[in-house]
């Protein structure tokens, strides 16, 4: 049994038509979450869950407890569901690792064995005991990894779930939300719950969204870009200041700035090639982050060549400062913002 889709997992659920096997991975951890819960609930069963659904910390619980488990009848049932979580298989020591291929390859029809990794994180190319247990489970069972979500899926979601929840949320607003808190899905639908919970039946609007979403770093640092574009001085310096009262390091503070004057300069240079302003989007990692494309497709005409040259050139300077020097690194940043904020003012004058 291959890799199978989200959707075909869906549909295994709805219809309870279950393999045997089902390794559920990715970098989406609030869907691998989700699906784990929605697969052990249904495949265990309603009546005695006590009985027939069984969980395990993979990291804590060894094979032979867990092929126990695995072989044990269900209480009065069709099935019965065994639940592990997280385990490592770059860990395992080779009887382990051999205990487990005993155990995929044997088990009952009676039992679904959901193995998940909902915190774990796995690198298949560098781990090859991931690698051999993975093609293992792909033979015996059901293989679902969960990848990154584009802007416009974790829009469609963000709808889907304001809806499922009695409001409404637009496309753009949901693109709002997603520039706001970024695109962990964990985060954006606690966000989501709240701005419902607060709204009750009504609309998500853009006000509601800047007013109570929490933004994450880079949302914050590209308000500061921003202020600094503008020629708002007293702005950046505020937010500058709250960033680092908050306890965000000055380099992940500096990191975040030099980004977004990146994808100015790139955007810049692309529209200036006869190109779109997505362009940049082919020959950089911007996955899931498109919209940083867009935003900078706003301010890259405004200002001229010579501007984003002598603040990329200031970025690597402080980079340079704040990775080499002892001193204060608050003030190297004070430094920097003074230095783009001149930049900025020359810029338009120009």
């Amino acid at each position: 049994m291959p890799e199978i889709t989200e959707a075909e997992l869906k549909k295994q659920i709805e219809q309870s038509n279950f393999a045997g096997l089902y390794f559920l991975y990715g970098e989406e951890k609030y869907l691998v979450s989700h699906y784990m819960k929605k697969l052990s609930e249904k495949a265990s069963g309603r009546q005695f869950t006590d009985f027939n659904f069984q969980k395990f910390d993979g990291g804590e619980t060894g094979a032979d407890r867990i092929a126990e488990a695995a072989q044990s009848l269900p209480f009065f049932a069709e099935r019965k569901c065994v639940l592990v979580s997280d385990p490592d298989a770059d860990s395992m020591k080779t009887v382990e690792a051999e205990k487990w291929k005993e155990m995929i390859m044997s088990l009952p029809e009676t039992t679904v064995l959901v193995v998940a990794l909902p915190n774990l994180e796995v690198d298949e190319k560098k781990g090859k005991n991931w690698k051999k247990l993975i093609d293992l489970m792909k033979s015996n069972g059901n293989v679902v990894r969960f990848g990154r979500r584009t802007d416009a899926q974790l829009q469609k979601l963000l709808c889907s779930g304001a809806q499922k929840r009695g409001c409404v949320l637009s496309p753009r607003n949901a693109g709002r939300l997603v520039a706001c808190c970024g695109s962990d899905l964990t985060a954006l639908f606690g966000e989501l719950e709240k701005l419902c919970s607060y709204v009750k039946q009504g609309e998500i609007t853009e006000q509601l969204i800047d007013g109570f979403a929490v933004k994450n770093l880079e949302a914050r640092v590209f308000d500061l870009s921003k202020a600094v574009l503008s020629g708002s001085g007293d702005r950046a310096y505020s937010i500058l200041n709250l960033l680092l009262e908050q306890g965000e390091e000055p380099v992940a503070i500096l990191a975040v700035l030099s980004s977004a004057y990146l994808d100015l300069y790139r955007v810049r240079a692309s529209v200036q090639s006869g190109l779109s302003a997505t362009e940049p989007a082919k020959h950089f990692d911007y996955a899931r982050k498109e919209f940083r494309l867009r935003n900078a497709e706003r301010d890259a005409g405004r200002y001229p060549d010579g501007m984003f040259r002598g603040s990329l050139k200031e970025l690597l300077a402080a980079d340079i400062a704040l990775k080499s020097s002892r001193g204060d690194r608050r003030i190297v940043l004070e430094k920097l913002i003074a230095r783009l904020l001149i930049l900025a003012e020359r810029g338009k004058t120009a």
